[in-house]
């Protein structure tokens, strides 16, 4: 089995490098519009882990132009 190659990041780790806040991220994987992220086990207690990629891909995703460029249209 290879090793796993995917650094997986907690929430504080990610508010501290990003410059976000703990309760922004839990709010956005609460309406889904954030970046991704791993939910290791079941129920309420479960881990969250964000991926270094989707972290990434969220940030490209929110790259614009202007303040008037409303982005990727889904």
């Amino acid at each position: 089995m290879a090793p796993l190659q995917t650094q997986l990041l907690t929430q504080e780790q990610v508010a501290a490098e990003y410059g976000l806040s703990p309760s922004w991220l839990e709010r956005k994987r609460c309406s889904g519009d954030g970046p991704r992220f791993v939910k290791l086990g079941e129920g309420r207690f479960a881990s969250v882990r964000y991926r270094r990629c989707d972290l990434e891909a969220y940030i490209e995703g929110c790259v614009r132009q202007s303040t008037s460029d409303p982005g990727p249209q889904s």
